[in-house]
């Protein structure tokens, strides 16, 4: 049998006890990546301002992040494949806080555009490399806690990383905003290099084992449903701040409270579907799409009404902000003997689906409005969670 697993590696725990202290920069730097990549969405239209394009303009600099995670993805292990994964990684926080820190004092899109090229290759690497991390932290045994810590970082970030920033623009503008976060990045890299232990190389995948792995059954439906499912998402959220300024009345700090509904929901859906996942996940890779889809759909509908657009965002966050742990989840249970290969399909799944989410969501925002781009998330939700349903009815390929 060929497999894209690692190799096993030995852990670096003593007795019971795990190396907390690096599942912890493991997860801040999981959330300082996935919150500079989304700070866009919360301050759009305070960049679009300063630098005198449209919110469809600046709304490109997520596609240009998630256009560079989708190349580098399923392929930084090959070009590095025998760097250790501590040194990588360290070499990425800096590049992303690099890339910040450009962004805080480009003059034009155009620079900031080359800047997010260097957070999009960080993200997707600390992707790719996180299971062979958690693995050599934690070791096979405690696996899913370890990873936990990473999806946690990344559910935070995606549900509260973006109020934040719109609070913090409130305060300092827009481009200190993003001076913070690079300079933050820039400290946590020490942090990476003091605190992880040395994570040697695991085996390198390829083209073929990745196409290979689609072809099983049930994972190319599972797949398209993830990829889906994501498009749906940031066709409504990467445009968030544009749909909420539609309420009657709204004002910056409405916008601040509605956004941090987002987060707090996606808190508790964090640790509750966390808690359960294990024996739900095919129940949650259904239910939850159809739901975020609803609440998507009443985001827009619901306009008129603060408290219900609340409860709406407060739902759409509680079920999206888990997504990541269901997906990877799905692998773990689908897949077992091809996780490496899953994780990268998963990544590609993910960033991709954000590109093609702000590139169409920007073309359809700027010409009509930001209604059809919330009808067409909430279609894409909708068939990513029909065909999660088809995968889930279809038996898994044993491996002995």
């Amino acid at each position: 049998m060929t497999t894209t697993a690692s190799t096993p590696l030995a852990s670096e725990t003593h007795g019971d006890r795990i190396r907390y202290g690096a599942l912890i920069v493991m997860m801040l730097l999981s959330f300082l990546l996935v919150t500079a990549e989304f700070l866009p969405n919360g301050i759009l239209t305070e960049m679009a301002d300063g630098l005198g394009i449209t919110p469809g303009q600046a709304g490109q600099t997520v596609t240009v992040t998630a256009l560079v995670g989708f190349i580098v993805a399923p392929t930084v292990g090959m070009v590095f494949p025998h760097l250790d994964r501590r040194t990588l990684l360290v070499w990425m926080a800096l590049a992303a806080a690099v890339s910040n820190l450009v962004v805080a004092i480009s003059p034009n899109l155009i620079i900031i555009l080359l800047a997010r090229f260097l957070l999009g290759a960080a993200l997707s690497t600390f992707w790719a490399m996180s299971i062979t991390v958690a693995m050599r932290i934690a070791g096979p045994e405690r696996i899913g806690r370890a990873v936990m810590f990473t999806s946690a970082g990344t559910s935070l970030a995606t549900v509260a990383g973006v109020p934040v920033g719109v609070l913090l623009s409130e305060i300092m503008d827009w481009r200190g905003v993003f001076a913070l976060a690079g300079i933050a990045t820039g400290l946590l890299a020490i942090a990476l290099r003091a605190l992880l232990p040395q994570v040697p190389a695991a085996q390198v995948s390829s083209f073929r084992l990745l196409i290979d792995t689609i072809r099983r059954p049930g994972v190319g439906l599972g797949l398209s449903g993830h990829v889906l499912v994501v498009l749906g998402h940031f066709l409504a959220y990467t445009y968030i701040r544009l749909a909420l300024e539609r309420m009657p009345d709204v004002d910056a700090s409405t916008i601040v409270v509605l956004l941090a509904l987002f987060g707090v929901g996606g808190l508790i859906g964090t640790i509750t579907i966390g808690v359960i996942i294990d024996r739900s996940f095919r129940l949650f890779a259904v239910l939850g799409p159809a739901v975020i889809a609803v609440a998507v759909g009443a985001t827009i509908v619901l306009s008129g009404s603060i408290v219900g657009v609340g409860i709406a965002v407060f739902v759409w966050g509680f079920f999206f902000a888990s997504w990541l742990i269901v997906v990877n989840t799905w692998v773990g249970h689908r897949m077992p003997d091809r996780l490496e290969a899953g994780g990268s399909l998963v990544v590609v799944g993910f960033q991709g689906a954000i590109m093609v989410a702000a590139g169409v969501g920007g073309v359809l925002v700027d010409s009509i409005g930001v209604e059809p781009s919330y009808g067409l998330g909430a279609a894409a939700l909708v068939a990513g969670a029909a065909l999660f349903g088809l995968s889930n009815r279809t038996p898994a390929e044993t491996h002995s």
